[in-house]
C-alpha cells in the first residue's frame, strides 16, 4: 500500500536506475568477452574495473531506493548458495554400501530382494 503514495517521478527514478544498471551489465559482458578474446578492447583491465565499479554502484542505489537492507540479504543469499552447491557429506558406512551395492551388480527383476 505504501507504493499507491508514491509519485510518479520516483517510480520513474527507480526505473531509470534499474534501466541503468542493465545497460551496465551489457558494457560489463562486452568487456567479459574482450577479456575472453572474442572481442577487441583497449585499456581492458581499467574499463572492466570501472564497469564493475558502475554495477556495484548500480545495484547499491537501487537496494536503497527500496529499502532493501542488502547485507542481511546476501548473507542469506550465501548460506542458501552454500547448502546448495556443497556436497553432501559421505559417511565411511555410506560408503560401504554403495560399495557393496556395486560389487552385487544390478538387481534383476526376477531377484526377490530387488523389492519389485
Amino acid at each position: 500500500m505504501a507504493r499507491a503514495a508514491q509519485t510518479l517521478p520516483q517510480l520513474t527514478a527507480r526505473a531509470e536506475l534499474a534501466q541503468g544498471f542493465v545497460g551496465d551489465v551489457g558494457d560489463l559482458m562486452k568487456l567479459v568477452m574482450a577479456k575472453e578474446g572474442l572481442r577487441p578492447a583497449k585499456n581492458l583491465d581499467a574499463a572492466l574495473a570501472h564497469e564493475l565499479a558502475d554495477c556495484l554502484l548500480s545495484v547499491l542505489l537501487i537496494a536503497d531506493s527500496y529499502d532493501v537492507e542488502l547485507e542481511p540479504a546476501f548473507l542469506a543469499t550465501m548460506r542458501l548458495l552454500g547448502q546448495k552447491l556443497t556436497p553432501p557429506r559421505r559417511t565411511k558406512t555410506a560408503r560401504k554400501s554403495r560399495a557393496h551395492q556395486v560389487a552385487l551388480g544390478p538387481r534383476s527383476r526376477s531377484d526377490p530382494r530387488s523389492g519389485s
